[in-house]
C-alpha cells in the first residue's frame, strides 16, 4: 500500500507537455494493428517470444508448496521465504540498474539473463538444502528482472508514439497469460511424472522443475538462432537510436 501511494505521488511530480494524436476509428484493423506491428519487428517479436516460453517452461512457484512441505520440510514459515526470494532478488537488481550506465550489449545481456534463470531454476529443482534453493530463487528473481527491464526498455524505444500503447498491450498479454500457462505447465507436468515414474509427487516436482529449467536454456538457443537481431542488439537508451 505505501508502495503504492509513492508511486502515485512521482507519478504527479511529472511535468509533460503531451500533443494529443487524432483519434483513430475503431475498427478490427485498428484493434490488429499492436499484433501487426509486433510480428513485422523481428527485435520485439524475439523478445516476446523469449520470455512467453521461458516463463511458460522454466516457472516454478506453482510447485513452491510441494517443495516447502515434502522436499525441503521446512513447513508454512519456510514456504514465505521461498516465496519471497524471486521478488527480492528482483528488489535488489532494480536497485543496481538504477545505479548504472546503460547497458551497452541489451541483446547478449538478455540472453545471458535468461539462459541464468535456467540454471538457476535447474539448481532450486535440484537442491535439497533450504538456503540453497532460497539463493537459486533469490538468483531467479535477479536476473529476471534484467531481462523484464531490457525487454519492456526495448519495447518503448521501437516503437513509434502512436503505436506504443497498443504494442505495449500485446507485450503485457504474452506475458502475462504465459505465466498462469506456466504455472499450470509445472503443475501438470508434475502431477503427470511424478506417478507414472515412481507414484511420487517429491520426483514428479523435481523432474518438472529441472525440465522446465533445461527447457528455458533450449529457448535462448533457438532464439538467439532464429532471431540474429535480438543477438546483436547494442546499447540500450535512447541515444543509440536518434
Amino acid at each position: 500500500m505505501c508502495g503504492q501511494l509513492i508511486f502515485c505521488f512521482m507519478m504527479t511530480q511529472i511535468h509533460t507537455h503531451h500533443v494529443v494524436a487524432n483519434r483513430e476509428r475503431m475498427s478490427l484493423k485498428t484493434l490488429l494493428t499492436g499484433f501487426e506491428f509486433v510480428f513485422q519487428n523481428k527485435i520485439i517479436l524475439g523478445i516476446i517470444s523469449l520470455d512467453m516460453f521461458a516463463v511458460l517452461l522454466g516457472g516454478a512457484t506453482a510447485l513452491l508448496p510441494v517443495y516447502a512441505d515434502l522436499i525441503l520440510r521446512v513447513g508454512p514459515l519456510g514456504l514465505g521465504f521461498l516465496q519471497d526470494a524471486l521478488p527480492i532478488g528482483s528488489l535488489v537488481c532494480t536497485f543496481i540498474l538504477a545505479h548504472r550506465p546503460p547497458i551497452q550489449k541489451a541483446g547478449h545481456s538478455l540472453l545471458w539473463a535468461v539462459a541464468a534463470f535456467g540454471v538457476a531454476t535447474i539448481g532450486f529443482g535440484l537442491s535439497r538444502w533450504f538456503w540453497l534453493s532460497f539463493l537459486m530463487l533469490f538468483l531467479c528473481g535477479l536476473v529476471d528482472n534484467v531481462s523484464v527491464v531490457i525487454r519492456h526498455t526495448l519495447v518503448q524505444l521501437l516503437t513509434p508514439d502512436e503505436k506504443r500503447g497498443r504494442v505495449s498491450a500485446v507485450n503485457n498479454l504474452f506475458i502475462g497469460t504465459s505465466n498462469e500457462l506456466g504455472e499450470f505447465e509445472s503443475a501438470t507436468v508434475a502431477q503427470l511424472l511424478g506417478p507414472v515414474i515412481k507414484n511420487s509427487k517429491e520426483l514428479g516436482a523435481v523432474l518438472s522443475v529441472v525440465l522446465g529449467g533445461f527447457g528455458t536454456i533450449g529457448v535462448v538457443i533457438a532464439i538467439g538462432l532464429i532471431f540474429p537481431l535480438v543477438r546483436k542488439y547494442g546499447r540500450l537508451d535512447a541515444e543509440s537510436h536518434k
